[in-house]
C-alpha cells in the first residue's frame, strides 16, 4: 500500500501554447511588410508575430504581469505597455536598417512608471510622444505625471467624482491627429461597479473634445480607432465589428466576429481584430454575443481575425488555443518585419546596453 504521507507530489500539468494560422496567412503578413504584437492580461504576456522566412511564422514572447493595453509609435519605434500597477516604454535599440540576428527590431524596457492598480486599459502615444491612458477604476483618461500615480486630463460630465469605484468602466480610446478624440464605456452609471447592470445595451462611445455622446445602446464597446476618417469600434458583446455613421450617429456593423472581441488596429483596408473565449464569469455571460453564436452553430474563439473592411470578409486568421484564452490588444507594427523584445525576466535586460552619442 503506498503511504500518501510520503509519495512525492505530482504537480499539475502546464497547458501548452499553441498557435495556428490559415493557410495565406504567412504570405499575407510578408506581403503587407509588417509584424502584430498582442496582448493577454489572462496569461500575462506580450506576443510578437512576424515572419522570419517565406512561408514561416516567428513568435516571440515576454512575461509581464497582467498585460493590457498596447501602443505603438507612429514609426513604430517605441511602444507602451500597460500592466498590472506600472506602465512601460519600450525603445527598439536597433538603429534603422541594422539587424540582430533575424530580427529587425529589439524593443527593451527603458521607462517604467508606478500607477498603482488603476486598471489601466487601452493605451496611447500623443503627437508630443507622451502617453495617455484610460484609468478604468477612476473612470477617466489619464497622463504620466512625475511624483504622482496619474494625472486625469478628462472625465465624462456624468461622473460628479474621481473615485476608485470603476463606475461606467471606461475601458477605450480613440486618438486624432495625437490627440485624444473618443472613448467607449459600458454605460453612464455614477455609482460604484454600476455599469454591470447596463452590459447588454448600455455602452457608448464619448466625443472627449465636445462631451457628445457619438453613438449609444451598445454592447460592451471596446477599441475605438479613427481610420481613413471614420471611427470604427468592436461592439464586443454582441461580436461584431463596425463603424459609426457620421450623418446618422448610427453604429453600422460589418463583420461578424465568433468570440469576445477586444484589440483592434488596422493595416490598410484590412482590419486586425483580437477575440477571446467565452469567459466563465457572470460579467460575459447573458450578452446578445451568446445567442449570436448559437445561431451560427459557433464557440467563441481565441485568435486574431483579419477582415477587409471593404466586402467584412475573414480573408486570413490565427488561432490561439491552450494556456492563452483571452486577448486585450492587438497593435499593427508597420514596417517591422520580425520584431523581438527584451524581458525583466532572465540575463538579457542585463546585456542590452545602448550609449547616448549626440
Amino acid at each position: 500500500m503506498t503511504d500518501a504521507t510520503t509519495a512525492p507530489a505530482q504537480a499539475p500539468p502546464q497547458e501548452a501554447f499553441a498557435l495556428t494560422t490559415s493557410r495565406g496567412f504567412p504570405d499575407w503578413l510578408a506581403r503587407m511588410g509588417s509584424s502584430i504584437a498582442f496582448t493577454t492580461y489572462q496569461a500575462g504576456k506580450i506576443f510578437l508575430l512576424g515572419v522570419k522566412e517565406p512561408g514561416r511564422i516567428a513568435v516571440f514572447e515576454r512575461t509581464f504581469a497582467r498585460c493590457m493595453g498596447l501602443a505603438a509609435s507612429p514609426d513604430a519605434r517605441k511602444l507602451a505597455l500597460a500592466t498590472h500597477y506600472q506602465i512601460y516604454r519600450f525603445d527598439n535599440v536597433l538603429p534603422p536598417g541594422q539587424m540582430s540576428g533575424p530580427h529587425d527590431a529589439v524593443y527593451s524596457p527603458r521607462v517604467s512608471w508606478i500607477t498603482g492598480d488603476v486598471d489601466a486599459h487601452d493605451i496611447a502615444f500623443d503627437a508630443d510622444g507622451n502617453i495617455v491612458f484610460v484609468n478604468t477604476l477612476f473612470s477617466c483618461l489619464a497622463t504620466i505625471s512625475e511624483g504622482y500615480s496619474f494625472k486625469p486630463i478628462w472625465q465624462p460630465p456624468f461622473i460628479t467624482k474621481l473615485a476608485p469605484e470603476d463606475r461606467c468602466h471606461m475601458n477605450g480610446l480613440a486618438m486624432e491627429n495625437g490627440r485624444p478624440r473618443y472613448v467607449s464605456m459600458v454605460s453612464a452609471s455614477d455609482v460604484s461597479d454600476g455599469w454591470r447592470d447596463r452590459r447588454s445595451d448600455g455602452g457608448m462611445i464619448m466625443d472627449v473634445t465636445t462631451n457628445e455622446r457619438v453613438v449609444e445602446g451598445l454592447s460592451m464597446p471596446h477599441s475605438p480607432r479613427v481610420h481613413e476618417g471614420k471611427l470604427w469600434l468592436l461592439n464586443s458583446g454582441a461580436g461584431e465589428l463596425g463603424f459609426v455613421d457620421p450623418d446618422t450617429r448610427a453604429f453600422k456593423p460589418v463583420a461578424f466576429c465568433p468570440g469576445y472581441a477586444r484589440g483592434l488596429s488596422f493595416m490598410g483596408k484590412y482590419a486586425l481584430v483580437g477575440l477571446s473565449q467565452a469567459r466563465e464569469n457572470r460579467t460575459f455571460q447573458g450578452l446578445p454575443l451568446d445567442a449570436a453564436l448559437a445561431s451560427r452553430d459557433a464557440v467563441a474563439r481565441c485568435g486574431i481575425l483579419v477582415i477587409d473592411t471593404e466586402s467584412g470578409d475573414t480573408v486570413e486568421w490565427v488561432r490561439i488555443e491552450g494556456v492563452v484564452r483571452e486577448l486585450f490588444d492587438v497593435v499593427a507594427l508597420q514596417g517591422v518585419r520580425n520584431p523581438s523584445a527584451i524581458g525583466l525576466i532572465g540575463d538579457d535586460v542585463r546585456r542590452v546596453i545602448s550609449i547616448d552619442e549626440g
